[in-house]
């Protein structure tokens, strides 16, 4: 069988063909790649400030539905929580938007706002604990360094000890530090400041009216246990979660709830059917093209099993002459896209053994398509 490789000789004969279809399929894992990657991208943006809140349990508005549509509840609920056995603390957590003014050009762009209570730090983020006195003044914030760059040249100009002072909500604020969070698909920059700076920009505000609220633990305490005692004892104003609970919540707004996600998924699915449709149509055109030869060999005694496994052979290695270049060129594309958007897009080897499968199906179905053309391959036709 790999005696005479047959199958390379066939598609190499003609290489400019050759070419051209491994471009194609270069194109279609890169289309997959993208969406596979913006996809993922999305998500992960969207859970990093979840996965930052040090919390054991977390208390959401039962009417909230993700990060950037979150309602008000009292904190009293909060305070119910830390008389049950097993709760040792709780913090409130405030979340807003308000208009950013860029302080080179003076450009507004809304931008997110977190509070929370510098004597009770919430956040698992470097450079929030080294700033937490200074927060504790008037008007001082923290600006997340991975912004956007629409908001200025605030991290450059801060590392550079220039003093940072500007409008938030028109309303004088000075950056006194900076943290890394990250733009998201919802959000392109973030602003942390103490409860008290958030209530006066806030001014419609009151500092017991909370977005989130953080439960922690005493050691050894089951979550879980817990948890259903909150459910069951709680009023039905109020949600509670597990940490990973409240990061799957707001996973699944963005994958069930919005477009977005099927967009992404739709984009996979459309390049594997590109690369399906490109394959076949090089594969059946080489065996309509050979046809008397797969007829002459048919003649010479090789079975059906024979033929079809050079097909076969034929999808494999396209399949893996196509991959390759098309990861090469996604890794440059990776990079690219998350120097211009600060998306955490990065290969995962899980992503390229995915699309190393789907390329080697996609090719492996347009093979199985493409040998139904070798049924007309009937000696009695040349003979």
């Amino acid at each position: 069988m790999f005696d005479i490789p047959l199958a390379w000789l066939q598609l190499s004969r003609e290489k400019n063909r050759l070419l051209i279809v491994l471009a194609g399929i270069a194109f279609a894992v890169i289309l997959m790649f993208m969406q596979l990657g913006f996809q993922s991208a999305l998500y992960d943006s969207a859970t990093r400030f979840h996965q930052s809140l040090q919390g054991d349990l977390v208390l959401i508005n039962s009417s909230s539905k993700s990060l950037a549509f979150m309602k008000t509840f009292s904190w009293r609920r909060l305070y119910q929580a830390l008389s049950f056995d097993g709760v040792e603390s709780i913090s409130p957590v405030y979340v807003g938007f308000k208009e950013w003014k860029n302080p080179d050009n003076g450009n507004l762009r809304v931008i997110y706002i977190y509070g929370f209570d510098p004597a009770k730090p919430v956040f698992k983020l470097p450079g929030i604990f080294e700033n937490i006195d200074q927060l504790k003044v008037n008007q001082n914030i923290l600006f997340d360094r991975a912004s956007r760059r629409e908001y200025g040249p605030i991290a450059t100009e801060f590392q550079q000890g220039k003093p940072i002072i500007t409008e938030l909500g028109g309303k004088r604020v000075n950056v006194v530090g900076l943290f890394a969070l990250g733009p998201s698909f919802g959000a392109d920059g973030n602003v942390i400041m103490s409860d008290l700076n958030f209530i006066r920009l806030f001014s419609d505000r009151k500092l017991s009216q909370i977005e989130i609220g953080l439960i922690h633990l005493k050691p050894h305490v089951n979550p879980t246990t817990v948890l259903k005692k909150l459910e069951t004892s709680l009023p039905k104003d109020v949600k509670v979660f597990t940490h990973q609970g409240f990061v799957d919540f707001e996973k699944s707004y963005w994958e069930t709830s919005t477009a977005i996600g099927f967009i992404f998924t739709l984009g996979v699915v459309m390049g594997f059917i590109v690369g399906t449709v490109i394959v076949y149509q090089i594969l059946y055109t080489d065996v309509s093209e050979h046809l008397a030869e797969y007829a002459t060999l048919k003649a010479m005694g090789y079975k059906n099993t024979y033929l079809l496994l050079i097909v076969f052979q034929e999808a494999i290695i396209l399949a893996m002459l196509g991959y390759i270049p098309g990861f090469s060129l996604s890794l440059g594309l990776y990079d690219l896209t998350k120097g211009a958007t600060f998306l955490p897009l990065a290969m995962t080897a899980g992503r390229a053994l995915l699309v190393l499968i789907l390329t080697v199906a996609m090719c492996s179905i347009s093979g199985a398509i493409a040998m139904r053309r070798l049924g007309q391959a009937d000696p009695a036709d040349i003979f």
